[in-house]
């Protein structure tokens, strides 16, 4: 029997964005400040999405391109179409990380994105030490960049504590209930 559980059908599901509606007109890559880094420049995202291939799926969900995404939305701007790239790509982010399909050249990027969202979970908002403390254990770069920690602190760059917050509890509720929404998708 054939699957027709595809990841064109994934998304428009759980995002509204149909990728069908592309008619590779090319001027969301053309807009994309990262395009050039990308295994994948957006447009060819959407065209493997719309092959209904499990293979282009598993390729698009371990590709760097959806790590790479900006959401500047520069994409939208351009697009004939208006279509939602990157509101496809959080969810094709998220996809990623639950099937596991995370490709390595992406694998720095997923550390930083958990060590970020792991901060501001922690302490109610970005603190860049815990960041740059998590990302490079998750990294196993720990001492890289340490010759320059002494010049930041002088400079008043890092602060050794977080900035305090009201209500912290609020925001970790918030991280609880979006990683039970996110258990039944």
């Amino acid at each position: 029997m054939e699957n027709e559980n595809y990841m064109a059908d994934e998304v428009r599901g759980n995002t509204g964005v149909n990728v069908a509606r592309c008619y590779q007109c090319g001027k969301c890559s053309a807009g994309c400040a990262t395009a050039p880094e990308m295994d994948y420049p957006p447009s060819l995202v959407l065209r493997m999405l719309q092959t209904r291939s499990e293979e282009n799926d598993r390729k698009v969900l371990g590709s760097n391109t959806i790590w790479l995404c900006l959401n500047c939305e520069n994409c939208i701007a351009r697009c004939p179409q208006q279509i939602d790239i990157p509101r496809m790509m959080d969810y094709l982010r998220e996809e990623s990380l639950r099937a596991g399909c995370v490709g390595e050249k992406a694998k720095p990027v997923v550390a930083f994105h958990r060590a970020f969202l792991d901060s501001v979970k922690y302490t109610g908002r970005l603190y860049e030490v815990g960041l740059i403390a998590g990302f490079k254990a998750r990294t196993m770069r720990l001492a890289q960049d340490l010759p320059l920690v002494p010049d930041m602190l002088a400079k008043g760059k890092l602060s050794l504590l977080p900035e305090q917050v009201k209500n912290k509890k609020a925001i970790r509720h918030i991280f609880d209930e979006a990683g039970k929404v996110g258990k039944k998708l």
